[in-house]
């Protein structure tokens, strides 16, 4: 017998088998986690509202809620003369309230009027945030929430999320909604305003432009 051969052979054998344990230890745990890890998926900009006439809005202002009488919305307002570019304007005035209600608000939902009654959710997986432009009349207005999902139902949104006590300035800025921890399977109530006259007792002008998921 050759020491050393057996030694060199002693050697392979070790390392033949350590190589199959690290290809066994891989498969069983580093795997399966691969093929669980989440994909960061391309999303495209998905608008809710980007011009009156616009081909690429989507969602319908129709989910009034509360005090309906109080709150006036118009989607067709001229942001400049020369590009002809329109916004969103709501006015809140708790003073023609007729049931002494103390809020008002509006869903933008898909298909118009509903209220999870009928399937027309749409899928935003993958996307980060919901963004918007607004401002005030004179700015110091207050929306008290602005907001996306959370319409239930038969048919209800996978989720929900907001972000409250909004004060506005007077010239336009950008918010955020921050979701790309979100189950955004299936939302049909694309985005929504509640405006409260605790916030505002005598009323409010403010505009809202670019609504948009990306």
């Amino acid at each position: 017998m050759n020491p050393l051969n057996d030694f060199l052979s002693l050697l392979f054998k070790m390392k033949k088998n350590s190589i199959l344990i690290l290809s066994f230890f891989y498969i069983i745990v580093f795997f399966p986690y691969m093929l669980c890890a989440q994909v960061d998926v391309p999303f495209n900009v998905f608008y809710v509202y980007k011009d009156r006439k616009s081909e690429l809005n989507h969602f319908y202002p129709t989910g009034w809620m509360g005090d309906t009488k109080t709150l006036k919305i118009k989607d067709d307002v001229i942001i400049e003369a020369k590009t002809m570019n329109t916004c969103i304007r709501i006015a809140y005035e708790p003073k023609k309230s007729i049931n002494n209600s103390d809020w008002a608000g509006v869903y933008w939902q898909n298909p118009q009027n509903n209220w999870g009654k009928e399937e027309g959710s749409f899928d935003f997986t993958g996307a980060k945030k919901l963004t918007f432009l607004a401002k005030g009349m004179q700015g110091g207005e207050v929306v008290s929430k602005f907001q996306l999902g959370g319409i239930s139902g038969e048919f209800p949104d996978s989720s929900t999320k907001a972000i409250y006590n909004v004060k506005l300035d007077s010239s336009w800025r950008q918010y955020c909604i921050k979701i790309e921890k979100e189950d955004l399977s299936c939302i049909s109530g694309g985005f929504c305003i509640i405006l409260t006259k605790r916030d505002n007792p005598e009323g409010m002008t403010f505009f809202i432009d670019e609504i948009k998921y990306e």
